[in-house]
């Protein structure tokens, strides 16, 4: 694995790189893959083929904008709508007890919108939280 910020090789077991010390994942213009130098915007690595995965959302929210999504957390984000249209199946159904048991689904609604017009939330189907 490579660095996409400065393109030195890691460990694949590393949080940051520690040559620049930016977060694993983070960066766009080298290729993770190889460590070759990509073009900005570019999709596939011209050395290896491999597809460039983009950090962070970019602005895509499962083909949504910004301002839909947000507006879908904030007026059904308590039962968790807004999880479930970016894949985050785990965390909807999470939401949905908390909001029905415990009445704290709003709550995590709250933070998620505020992330979401701050451009901090990051979509990860595998985090519960």
């Amino acid at each position: 694995m490579y660095c996409k910020n400065c393109g030195k090789e890691m460990n694949d077991n590393q949080a940051i790189c520690l040559n620049c010390g930016v977060k694993t994942g983070v960066g766009e213009a080298y290729c993770a893959n190889c460590g070759a130098a990509v073009a900005p915007g570019a999709e596939v690595c011209m050395s290896c083929g491999v597809a460039i995965k983009k950090s962070g959302n970019n602005g895509d929210y499962k083909g949504m904008g910004k301002v839909g999504i947000a507006l879908i957390c904030f007026f059904l984000g308590g039962i968790g709508i807004h999880n479930f249209i970016l894949g985050e199946t785990k965390k909807g159904i999470f939401k949905i007890v908390m909001s029905f048991c415990f009445y704290l689904g709003s709550i995590f609604a709250l933070i998620d919108f505020i992330k979401i017009l701050m451009d901090k939330y990051e979509i990860n189907p595998e985090k519960l939280i």
